[in-house]
């Protein structure tokens, strides 16, 4: 799985949530078929207000994608507002998130990781960049079109992956540029390693 994957928000499969409070399309979980992830990408529904669930020793970020966005707090913080699209908020998976829907239905992009095997960055993107594939990756507009290397033509709601299974073997980088005016993408870069700190 090492070449460039391409979804669409309609093609991905739908879980509901258990409370019945929305619904996740998920992108990849990767490694493929393991109960444990080292990283995983989704989209989430929010379509009623309830806790986030927690997922111990996971860091997470949050994007709003489209909707009025949700208020969000924990237990002895104040409250946050995710009402910005593309405005990435990253958190402990294991902090009580509690959301309450700013007016209605919202859609938000997620990825999660686990600590000490894998860190994300996430940034949104409304200018031509080069992807490094040197790690894993994932591009998802939000607006407009681009295009991602020579082949691919990404537009609103879709989206292409990329794993990076060897250390030994980089993939080429990946050219990504803006086709249409005011065209709005996420970046996600995943690294398989600890995240190095000033004591490293």
């Amino acid at each position: 799985m090492t070449g460039l994957n391409r979804f669409s928000f309609d093609s991905l499969p739908v879980s509901a949530w258990r409370n019945g409070g929305g619904e996740t399309r998920e992108i990849i979980s990767w490694p493929v078929g393991q109960a444990q992830f080292d990283w995983r990408a989704s989209i989430a529904t929010i379509a009623a207000d309830g806790p986030f669930s927690r997922f111990e020793g996971i860091d997470r970020s949050i994007t709003l994608l489209s909707g009025a966005g949700v208020l969000l707090s924990d237990e002895g913080e104040a409250e946050r507002r995710l009402d910005i699209p593309a405005h990435p908020f990253a958190f402990a998976g294991e902090t009580p998130i509690y959301a309450r829907l700013i007016e209605d239905v919202t859609t938000d992009f997620n990825i999660m990781t686990c600590r000490g095997r894998a860190w994300a960055n996430v940034v949104a993107q409304r200018s031509g960049f080069t992807a490094s594939r040197r790690c894993a990756g994932l591009l998802y507009v939000l607006r407009g079109q681009w295009q991602a290397g020579e082949a691919i033509t990404l537009s609103a709601s879709e989206g292409v992956f990329w794993t990076q299974e060897s250390e030994e073997e980089p993939l080429p980088e990946l050219h990504v540029e803006p086709r249409a005016a005011e065209s709005l993408l996420l970046w996600v870069e995943i690294v398989s390693q600890p995240r190095k700190t000033a004591a490293n």
